[in-house]
Formats: structure tokens, C-alpha cells, sequence
């Protein structure tokens, strides 16, 4: 097998790709054939040890990924060899070959193409559990999505539009507004032109928007916060943009609004009752054509440092895959 190794994690240009011996499954592990493994923001950031999860080294980064099972651990009774199969591992993704935890398994239905599988597990649970679970969400809310032409906003966007809310997309570029339309939102803010705060005003009637889908942090956090409803939920998704904003309390009190956590990984482990629910729904919703990944281009396994370099550029719409 080939994989990209992480010997010293100081970044993506100390990444290696080279010749191992193909490993066989422990108990309740199985062995993939990799097809593809998508790019995700957590796999700069645990190649950087900027993770807050941090492998022991040597390690193969790549957190999400697709394929087919080759061969079964001891004690694996739920899958079975031949079966394709999409895993959220945490690494072990940009290879030919990984070793998975089995119940970390999600079994393919057929009609499931191996690009989408492996762009969907981290991108649509994060969204479902921000929404749905976290949110509340009701049909007829208006839900503003922040970053909403990358891989969490695509999903956000879709997410919400299938939950009956009406989505007002903010990106930065005319270009990444046009695909937001194209996907299901019913405004666009340009953030990059326009003035988010004045956008929101005239697109709400001065209301603002009932629920904020922010996987961005930085500069806009403040602005959006300000213009959100009378209770409002504010959904704290991540930091793509770097800095962790410092929202003044008060204005928490003054709109009555709820600042809103979002760790799916966490309620994963701790609600794996109620994450299986909601894995389950999400299946469902693709198979009804209701959701479907946004993927921004395929390259070649062994080009994962241009892939890294592409994203970086922030022209990324979507999700980067990675295929062998």
C-alpha cells in the first residue's frame, strides 16, 4: 500500500507519500481499499498539531474516506468483505489501504458513488446536528449561512432548505453566491461588496435572521451576531477564518439570543443512539435526492499537496476529493 505519513507535524509540506506493508484488521477493525477520501479543514489543522486531537507519530492524516472492505477483524459481524463502506476515522484516509474501527462504518446502498461517500459523513452530520438537533430549527425560519459556499455551508444550506427554512447564503466572491443559489438559497450576500449588517436588514424587514450557521469566526461573527432575531440561536460551527471571535455578552441579552455550541464529534460518542438516527435520516434524505455533496474537483491520491495548496486559496467551492 502507498500513503501520505505525517513523521513531524509541522505542516503539509513535511508529508511523505510512501511504500507500506498493507496492514491486517484487529478485532473489531476492517481493512479498506480507499477509492476516496475527501479534504476537511481538521486535516490541515492535524498536520499543523494545531488539532486538538493529536495522533501519536507517525500517523497517515486524511479523516473521512470511502471504499470497499477487504478484510474483516476478529468479533465483525455487521459488514462483511466486498461491501463499500464511508468512515469518519480521524485519520488514516490519504492512503490506498486503512485500517477502520468497524463501528465506525456507515454500509453503503448501492447507487452510492464513492466521491460522494466520502464527502458526506463530517460535512452533513455537523449541519443536521447544528440544525436540527442543536437550533431547533422550525419551517419557515430564516436561517443565515456564513462561509455558505465551502463544504459545512453547502451542506448547511441543503440541510436547512429540506427542513423548510428560508436560507439567505453569505460568501465572498459573485461566483460562490451564484453556486449557493444553484444549490437552494433563497439570497445571497456578497460579503466581500456588501454591507452584511444593511443586506440583512432589507432581506428580513428588519428582523434579522431566526438562526446563524457560523463555521467561519473572525470578522463577520460580531456583525452577523448584531443583526440576528429576537430569539435568535447562534450556531458556533468552527474558525475556518482563524481567529476565534469575543462576542460582547450583551448583546446576547438585548436580542434574548443563545450562543450555541456545535461538536458533532463529541455527540457522536456520547449520543451514539441519536447520531445513528440522525445518520440514518441523512441516507434517506440523499437517497430522495434532497441532499447531494457539492464537490469541487476530484484530483489524483498522490497530488495531496497541490489539493491542500488549492484549498488554502480559498477558491474551493465544495468539497476537494481525492481518488485512486
Amino acid at each position: 500500500m502507498h500513503a501520505w505519513l505525517c513523521e513531524n507535524p509541522v505542516g503539509v509540506d513535511a508529508l511523505t507519500w510512501k511504500e507500506l506493508p498493507t496492514p491486517q484488521p484487529q478485532a473489531g477493525q476492517v481493512l479498506i481499499q480507499i477509492q476516496a477520501a475527501s479534504l476537511n479543514f481538521p486535516d490541515l489543522l492535524i498536520v499543523q498539531n494545531k488539532y486538538q486531537m493529536k495522533p501519536d507519530l507517525p500517523f497517515v492524516p486524511g479523516s473521512e474516506y470511502a471504499g470497499v472492505v477487504q478484510a474483516l477483524g476478529e468479533g465483525v459481524t455487521h459488514l462483511k468483505v466486498g461491501q463499500a463502506v464511508a468512515c469518519l476515522s480521524g485519520t488514516g484516509g490519504f492512503a490506498t489501504h486503512a485500517l477502520a474501527p468497524a463501528k465506525l462504518c456507515m454500509p453503503l446502498p448501492a447507487g452510492f458513488p464513492a466521491v460522494d461517500a466520502a464527502a458526506f459523513i463530517m460535512i452533513y452530520a455537523t449541519s443536521h446536528h447544528a440544525l436540527i438537533d442543536r437550533a431547533q430549527l422550525k419551517a419557515g425560519e430564516t436561517v443565515l449561512v456564513l462561509g455558505a459556499a465551502g463544504g459545512v455551508g453547502t451542506s448547511a444550506i441543503q440541510i436547512a432548505k429540506a427542513a423548510g427554512a428560508r436560507v439567505i447564503a453569505a460568501a465572498s466572491t459573485d461566483e460562490k453566491c451564484t453556486l449557493c443559489k444553484s444549490i437552494g438559497a433563497d439570497e445571497v450576500i456578497n460579503y466581500t461588496t456588501q454591507n452584511m449588517r444593511e443586506a440583512l436588514k432589507t432581506l428580513t424587514g428588519g428582523k434579522g435572521p431566526d438562526v446563524i450557521y457560523d463555521p467561519v469566526g473572525g470578522d463577520y461573527a460580531e456583525p452577523a451576531f448584531r443583526s440576528i432575531a429576537w430569539r435568535g440561536r447562534y450556531l458556533v460551527v468552527g474558525f475556518a477564518a482563524g481567529p476565534i471571535p469575543a462576542l460582547p455578552f450583551n448583546l446576547a441579552l438585548l436580542k434574548g439570543a443563545s450562543i450555541v455550541g456545535v461538536f458533532w464529534g463529541d455527540f457522536a460518542q456520547r449520543e451514539p443512539q441519536a447520531n445513528a438516527a440522525m445518520m440514518a435520516q441523512l441516507a434517506q434524505w440523499y437517497a430522495q435526492g434532497k441532499i447531494k455533496p457539492v464537490i469541487d474537483r476530484t484530483m489524483p491520491m498522490n497530488e495531496l499537496k497541490a489539493a491542500f495548496a488549492h484549498m488554502g486559496s480559498r477558491g474551493v467551492m465544495g468539497k476537494l476529493v481525492m481518488v485512486n
